[in-house]
């Protein structure tokens, strides 16, 4: 049986092939994504972000323990920080949820950042159209930890989960503007130290201060200790809740119509940019074009805008 074929079936090792493919950026992995891509579309995908040092990988394996007391399929891409010298995840994800890796219904999946911004990989809408082709019924999304840019997830994940500890204090104010004002579920995590009714109450004010949601939704705020197992039902029945609003209100198929539009535009925005870099390449035009910029006998807004023109009309002839 051919490799789509296993993947369909919910094959880890197919899928693991298929994803390495998919990191390495090869023309296979294209193939591949374009058979699967009609079996996708079916999971319930949750984003979880927050500042580093959160408990976020603690949170995960609890919830992951969870869905599968449900009966539910799980798959977990954990984001991380890339190594300057490897180019590989620093952090081991596979480690922390090790109890899992026997479960042959969990497949959780490592990522480098490799410099991509926002929180998420380049790779990861790819690797969760892998895992949601597999038949998993719920994708956990654990972005990278790294502050205010970690906004990408609200466009990749159903519901949004943000992570928070005790102690933040101003920090809180401080990214408001950020991650915190993406959440559809807040978690105080490490809540049972003493500053973590401060800090649910700072959650409570900041919410009571800003515009009512146009979805109507009100985030909750939950008091968690994931490593101690405290907290875990009422979170995993505000998720319950917050996937039946969306079913309810239709926000489901708007957000994954939106999820369609941002996975093309990112494809399309790659692919434009490599299409023009190989033909500036290819004949000298680049390194002229960088000459002339360094030299002021060219400006780049000039040469964009010419560049520009020309793939409008290169796209007009085709």
């Amino acid at each position: 049986m051919g490799l789509i074929e296993e993947v369909i079936k919910g094959n880890p090792r197919a899928a693991a092939r298929i994803m390495r493919l998919i990191e390495d950026d090869v023309p296979e992995a294209r193939e591949a994504l374009k058979k699967l891509y009609p079996y996708t579309g079916k999971a319930y995908i949750i984003g979880i972000t927050g500042p580093p040092g959160a408990g976020k990988s603690s949170l995960v394996d609890r919830l992951v323990e969870e869905f599968r007391k449900q009966g539910k399929k799980v798959g977990v891409v954990a984001v991380d920080p890339t190594s300057p010298f490897s180019g590989g995840a620093i952090l081991g994800d596979r480690i922390r949820m090790q109890r899992h890796s026997t479960d042959p219904e969990v497949f959780i999946k490592s990522l480098a950042t490799r410099g991509h911004l926002g929180g998420l990989s380049k790779a990861t809408d790819d690797i969760i159209q892998v895992m949601d082709a597999m038949g998993k019924d719920v994708i956990i999304v654990e972005t990278v930890g790294v502050g205010q840019d970690e906004v990408d997830i609200v466009k990749t994940a159903d519901t949004t989960m943000v992570v928070t500890v005790p102690g933040l204090g101003d920090d809180i104010q401080a990214i408001k503007a950020g991650i915190l004002e993406i959440a559809d579920l807040f978690v105080v995590n490490k809540g049972d130290k003493p500053e973590a009714d401060k800090t649910v109450r700072e959650l409570e004010m900041m919410l009571d201060m800003s515009a009512p949601r146009e979805d109507g939704w009100k985030p909750p705020i939950l008091k968690v200790s994931a490593t101690k197992g405290e907290g875990i039902k009422d979170t995993m029945e505000a998720l319950e809740k917050h996937r039946k609003f969306l079913e309810t209100s239709g926000r489901f198929e708007s957000y994954r119509k939106d999820r369609v539009a941002h996975a093309f535009e990112n494809l399309l925005r790659d692919k434009l940019f490599h299409m023009v870099m190989s033909k500036l390449k290819e004949n000298g035009t680049y390194d002229k074009l960088l000459e002339d910029m360094f030299s002021k006998r060219k400006d780049p807004y000039s040469v964009i805008e010419k560049l520009r023109c020309q793939c409008v009309l290169d796209t007009e002839n085709n």
